[in-house]
């Protein structure tokens, strides 16, 4: 048996889930009655999704939308970045929203740190993108796991994986 456990904590999005929410969000949008002869783009990009629409108040009800359509595929919030609205031309409106993926330096440190001071035992590293936490108890490990989890210093979305 191993005398140290480790697992990895990532932040990455599933292509796939976010494609599938971003398909049942137009067609939710293509049926409603208050969306009827309103014109509504929503477009992934690399790092960000870009949504044109008419008006703030048909804005926000495609935001609302999405977010739960993100929800139903098991897609964390968190994900979407500060959204940017501007005047797009036509009397219309663009939203630019950041697609928020991977743990850089500095959002790394302060977790590092934090599992630093509530689990001295445990070595959590920065690894690029990943941050690796090696410890002998799988008792601590889990307890990190759940002390991300619910910790609102946390605001990035976070992953568990590589858990040997």
């Amino acid at each position: 048996m191993a005398s140290e456990h480790s697992f990895d904590i990532v932040s990455e999005i599933d292509g796939q889930e976010l494609v599938n929410a971003l398909d049942q969000t137009r067609k939710e949008i293509a049926v409603r009655y208050d969306f009827k002869d309103v014109p509504v783009e929503i477009k992934q990009e690399p790092t960000e999704l870009v949504i044109n629409t008419s008006d703030e108040y048909k804005l926000k009800a495609v935001r609302d939308v999405l977010e739960s359509k993100l929800l139903r595929r098991g897609l964390d919030l968190k994900i979407l970045g500060e959204a940017k609205s501007e005047p797009a031309s036509g009397g219309h409106v663009r939203c630019t929203i950041p697609l928020v993926a991977g743990i850089s330096s500095e959002l790394a440190k302060p977790i590092t740190k934090l599992i630093r001071d509530s689990y001295p035992k445990a070595k959590p590293s920065i690894q690029g993108d990943t941050i690796r936490v090696v410890s002998a108890s799988i008792d601590d490990l889990q307890a990190i796991q759940r002390l991300l989890e619910s910790s609102p210093a946390v605001t990035i979305p976070l992953q568990f994986n590589n858990y040997r």
